[in-house]
């Protein structure tokens, strides 16, 4: 391990940061704050967005990143958890962090410490924020890693705060009730700030519910809010198409009221709310001198790519490298990060409507502390076979445990596999041309899934 005011290398670096998953989750802003401080407050010379909910976050920040880099902007990104590789929180535009300026950021923060206690995720926030300030980014794209209220990224006083949707998840941290969970995800919330939110006037009593906290803090802080389903829209269209519009309102969509035709690269019917929550965003930054027009828009909608969620891809079944869909000799995956209640609804929506498949063989492997039973039946009953398997990690629940939660009449279609090889191969090995493997239960699963398949991102 290096030593003090001795420059690190980036395995050192890594190594370090690695080493700092063993302390707990802190939430708190306090000694955020007065690191960043230590730090020259590299914040203070950044513009943000900054997002926050429980899904979505990734798809609305992945899609502002890629229209405001087509419109010619430099936008760093910096989300979580990552798939495969550190870096891959760390984007400016089309380029993750390179190992060199990763080394040297960390370097640098590992050195102010001087052996004091800090968290994996202000590590990482702290490191975002130096190499964006040092890059002198346009703009950041900052999306909250737990909650908001207290989560390392609320030091920032935004452009525009937006929050995607909230339901419950991680109620350890956030609160055992729908209300205290909005509660946090609305700490976000600044004085005066626009907020564009997801959580539209619906009828259902959870959005009710969500929508009436967001409300409260927005009027206490004198916050304008648009919100989806009152002041913008996204709309099936004719052809698999979408419309965009938004109604005029002061600080606000100045833009057009239509746009007609849009086609998203994302799969998922929920991703025209996130394409909405992103357009409306786009409208408010509009008014602040960042300007993207319609062209860039519909050429950029197409282009917006978020791995790990509902993608597709195929395989060879001779060599195991990607090929067109339509060969002979194609196998068929789809990987998905769901494990929480909304990410499964979403996933299920998915399958039934949007996806066509002859048999779906099922290859799901959770975290111990997530309640995988109230989620896991839902998805296992579309499944014609399941395949349970586990990561190495401490934290990875057993096979013999994920078959408990599932009804008996399912239980008959499942294969229990320690080895996430060995899963793999039984999986590809069973699929039928016409067949959808579906991996999905865990982002950790995911992720080594996907460096396995087609090869890490960075």
């Amino acid at each position: 391990m290096a030593i003090d005011n001795k420059f690190m290398n980036y395995n050192e670096v890594w190594t370090f940061l690695d080493n700092l998953q063993f302390f707990k989750i802190k939430l708190g802003l306090d000694s955020m704050r007065m690191f960043l401080e230590e730090l020259d407050s590299p914040e203070k010379n950044l513009k943000f967005i900054h997002i926050a909910g429980t899904n979505g976050k990734g798809s609305v920040g992945a899609t502002l990143l890629t229209l405001l880099a087509k419109a010619g902007y430099r936008v760093g990104f910096y989300t979580s958890p990552h798939l495969s590789s550190v870096r891959e929180r760390f984007r400016i535009n089309d380029e993750y962090i390179p190992e060199d300026e990763f080394a040297e950021e960390g370097s640098r923060i590992h050195d102010i410490l001087k052996g004091r206690q800090i968290t994996y995720f202000e590590f990482t926030t702290a490191l975002a924020l130096l190499w964006f300030a040092r890059r002198k980014v346009d703009l950041v794209i900052l999306e909250v890693g737990l909650g908001g209220r207290l989560d390392a990224t609320n030091v920032v006083t935004p452009l525009v705060s937006v929050i995607t949707n909230v339901s419950m998840d991680h109620e350890m941290y956030l609160g055992n009730t729908l209300a205290e969970i909005a509660g946090e995800k609305a700490g976000i919330i600044k004085e005066g700030v626009p907020v564009v939110c997801g959580v539209g006037p619906g009828a259902s009593e959870d959005e009710r519910i969500v929508l009436s906290v967001v409300e409260r803090f927005c009027t206490e802080r004198k916050a304008p809010l648009f919100l989806y389903g009152r002041d913008f829209f996204v709309e099936p269209a004719e052809d698999a198409k979408w419309d965009y519009w938004a109604m005029k309102r002061k600080g606000c969509c100045r833009l057009r009221e239509k746009i007609t035709g849009l086609s998203f690269s994302l799969k998922g019917k929920y991703q025209g709310v996130n394409t909405g929550v992103a357009l409306a965003t786009l409208e408010i930054l509009d008014q602040l001198g960042f300007h993207v027009d319609e062209a860039t828009i519909r050429a950029g909608l197409l282009e917006v790519a978020w791995p790990g969620r509902l993608e597709f891809f195929c395989l060879s079944r001779d060599n195991g490298r990607p090929v067109d869909c339509a060969g002979e000799n194609a196998v068929h995956y789809m990987l998905d990060g769901a494990h929480n209640p909304a990410g499964v609804t979403a996933l299920c929506e998915a399958l039934e409507n949007e996806i066509e498949y002859k048999r779906l063989i099922l290859v799901w492997a959770a975290m111990s502390d997530k309640d995988f039973r109230l989620v896991l039946p839902r998805v296992a009953r579309r499944a014609g076979v399941i395949i349970f398997t586990r990561l190495e990690y401490e934290r990875s629940a057993q096979p013999q445990d994920m078959v408990k939660a599932l009804p008996e009449e399912i239980r008959g279609r499942v294969i229990c596999d320690n080895s996430l090889v060995s899963a793999l191969a039984k999986a590809a090995e069973l699929a039928n041309p016409e067949d959808l493997i579906c991996i999905a239960g865990s982002l950790y699963l995911v992720g080594e899934v996907r460096k396995r398949l087609l090869g890490p991102l960075v």
